[in-house]
């Protein structure tokens, strides 16, 4: 094989590994290593913290919302962390504060995870439940995720997200939620998850006050705090957030491209994690679910361009140069005329490279020293 062969079937390994070999090992692995979720109906004192910047137009939804959830409430405090908001928000949950909604303020506009951090400092809840303003929770979402750490192993827990549309109902889920809601409930049953839903997810009151990072994706960074505390991140199929698409594409792109390039900066901070002698499962899990994913571009490029010059001298490669061109342009045919989407030929190919040219662009903005922590959330 000469040099074109060999880049071009290991690109296209690659991304066989990234979406289809990984996912199957954990299925196989699955037999011969489950552990199963220990849950319970125990009620611990739990911290229910909501994040906003400038959200004076859904804040009052959040909040009623919040105060309909099910849950002791002798055992729920309710904190709004506020990322220094300039609007109207700030007021509108003070007057709250008779109903036992209390405001934390950033002094100085400092990203997310900082206005999530100074509420974490004065938590008195057992467990930590974090949730988007954008978030509607249904009434036993509490009751239902602390249930598992009752676990002893366990030390956060993710949700299920569940799209619902401009008119409030429950969309259908798309096949990519499907995959990651499968992948990750066999990342729950091997060993842990390497990522939590962060519109709404629970962690150990513990976990967040010794290790809270103000300029790290919590989400992410939460997972790894636990695995460097020996304890694991888990799915709960029984907690559900609801919250509605982003209606701009292009807004939801550059959404994309944040939480990529957030997710970069975690995992390049926490290098430690991918030692196979010191984490040997989850190392593998940390590089396959996510390190694999965000390489998929490049062995996108380097698959084509290895094939196209394959191509010139072989009947074989020019057939595959044309399945790969045919995929490429149906995808981008249902970027550029929306309508198309409608059929799964076209969405699927439209959304994989929607996903992966906002990899590209995450890592170039990473390689260039871009770095987010303020945030502005999405307009949904």
């Amino acid at each position: 094989m000469n040099t074109f062969e060999i880049t071009f079937w290991l690109s296209l390994a690659l991304v066989g590994y990234s979406y289809v070999g990984y996912p199957v090992l954990l299925w196989v692995l699955s037999f011969f290593r489950a552990y199963d979720v220990i849950r319970g109906d125990s009620t611990p004192s739990v911290t229910y913290i909501v994040t906003a910047y400038n959200e004076e137009k859904r804040i009052a939804e959040k909040l009623e919302n919040t105060l309909a959830l099910a849950y002791p409430s002798a055992l729920l405090e309710i904190l709004v962390a506020s990322d220094c908001s300039s609007d109207n928000t700030d007021a509108i949950v003070s007057s709250y504060a008779g109903r036992g909604i209390r405001l934390v303020r950033a002094p100085k506009r400092k990203g997310k995870e900082a206005a999530q951090k100074l509420a974490v400092e004065v938590a008195k809840g057992e467990i930590l439940v974090f949730s988007d303003v954008a978030t509607i929770l249904p009434k036993d979402a509490i009751s239902n995720i602390v249930r598992a750490f009752q676990d002893p192993t366990v030390g956060c827990v993710s949700s299920v997200d569940r799209f619902i549309d401009q008119d409030g109902q429950v969309s259908g889920e798309g096949a990519y939620v499907k995959y990651e809601m499968f992948l990750r409930s066999l990342e729950t049953r091997v060993n842990s998850l390497v990522g939590l839903s962060g519109s709404f997810f629970a962690a150990r009151s513990v976990v967040c006050k010794q290790s809270w990072s103000d300029d790290l994706q919590s989400d992410f960074n939460t997972v790894l705090n636990c695995m460097r505390m020996g304890l694991r991140g888990v799915a709960d199929p029984n907690s559900i957030g609801y919250y509605r698409n982003i209606a701009d594409e292009r807004k939801e792109f550059d959404r994309k491209v944040r939480t990529v390039l957030r997710g970069i900066s975690v995992f390049m901070r926490s290098l430690v994690l991918v030692n196979p002698v010191r984490y040997p499962i989850f190392a593998w899990q940390l590089v396959s679910h996510k390190l694999c994913r965000w390489l998929v571009p490049f062995a996108m490029l380097s698959a084509l361009i290895s094939n196209a010059a394959l191509a010139v001298s072989s009947p074989w490669y020019f057939a595959l140069l044309a399945m790969q061109s045919g995929f490429y342009a149906v995808g981008l045919g249902g970027l550029l005329r929306p309508a198309l989407r409608r059929f799964t030929l076209v969405k699927l190919p439209a959304f994989y490279l929607l996903v992966n040219a906002s990899i590209f662009k995450a890592w170039v903005q990473y390689w260039i020293g871009k770095r987010l922590v303020a945030w502005e959330p999405s307009k949904r």
